[in-house]
């Protein structure tokens, strides 16, 4: 598998990163995950401008990364998978330095790598709706900078596989924020309700589409915070999204129905949008 190492094309097991790299000592990196559909890039400006939003937040030297479109599809292409369904990962970090909290000297380049592989979607899960459960959300207060700190994420992720369910949804003081990897949508009286952003929820490129096309559609959406209660207790129809999450219902929440207990009218709807908008 051919990847992209600090401006070249090398085989991905040729890559050796060094024990002083930032992103390895202090998680001082971000990163993106961009979804291919047989062979074209799925919002790929998006991913990129929240990449260069989150470089310039924290500081990094180099905030353009402009030529990584391109990149990414050589690497679509150098790998041979422009057929069918492909993700592109990016991490980019502050870069090679001995270890120091502070910053490293001016002119120190950063560390990028790029990578793609296959994807396979579940449909089956996509039509029956997954299980969830809530975790306490105990991660760092800047949660909308795509950084590489995952540490709760995993932790909170884990915890979701070993109860057997497919994704655990963040509660900060009662309120709902995200899940370990996706945005959250909740129906209630036919229309969408949104967490409002802020600097616990990040900007989904997912929750962005799907948000334009429920007002686009005549979809009622709302933004507001959202209590344990009114997501386990009154939600019609809970909603998943993310980039291979794409729209997933919801039928559970700690063990408890959501709704009817099965993917509702409004998810559906929202899935064929979004299946639509996909091309």
């Amino acid at each position: 598998m051919l990847c992209y190492w600090n401006g070249a094309f090398v085989p991905h097991e040729s890559v050796s990163i060094s024990p002083d790299d930032r992103g390895f000592l202090f998680a001082d990196g971000l990163y993106e995950v961009v979804r291919s559909y047989r062979g074209r890039f799925f919002r790929f400006a998006d991913h990129l401008a929240r990449l260069e939003k989150g470089a310039r937040a924290l500081e990094f030297e180099v905030s353009d990364f402009s030529e990584l479109e391109e990149v990414a599809y050589t690497l679509l292409r150098q790998n041979g998978l422009t057929e069918g369904d492909a993700t592109f990962y990016l991490q980019v970090t502050r870069g090679v330095a001995p270890r120091s909290h502070a910053f490293p000297p001016a002119g120190t380049p950063l560390t990028l790598y790029a990578s793609v592989k296959s994807f396979q979607p579940v449909p089956a899960k996509a039509e029956a709706g997954v299980a969830v459960l809530s975790v306490p959300d105990q991660r760092w207060s800047l949660c909308a900078i795509k950084t590489t700190a995952l540490t709760w994420n995993v932790m909170a992720n884990q915890r979701a596989k070993a109860a057997g369910v497919e994704e655990a949804l963040f509660f900060r003081d009662g309120v709902l924020t995200e899940g370990s990897h996706t945005n959250v949508l909740v129906v209630r009286d036919g229309g969408i309700v949104s967490p409002v952003l802020n600097d616990h929820i990040l900007d989904g490129v997912t929750r962005r589409v799907v948000l334009g096309l429920c007002r686009a559609e005549g979809v009622p959406v709302s933004e507001r915070d959202l209590s344990y209660r009114e997501v386990a207790e009154q939600a019609e129809e809970l909603i998943l999204l993310g980039t291979t999450t794409e729209v997933m219902p919801v039928v559970a929440l700690d063990g408890l129905p959501i709704g009817a207990g099965r993917p509702g009218p409004v998810t559906r709807r929202l899935q064929a949008l979004f299946r639509a908008s996909v091309g």
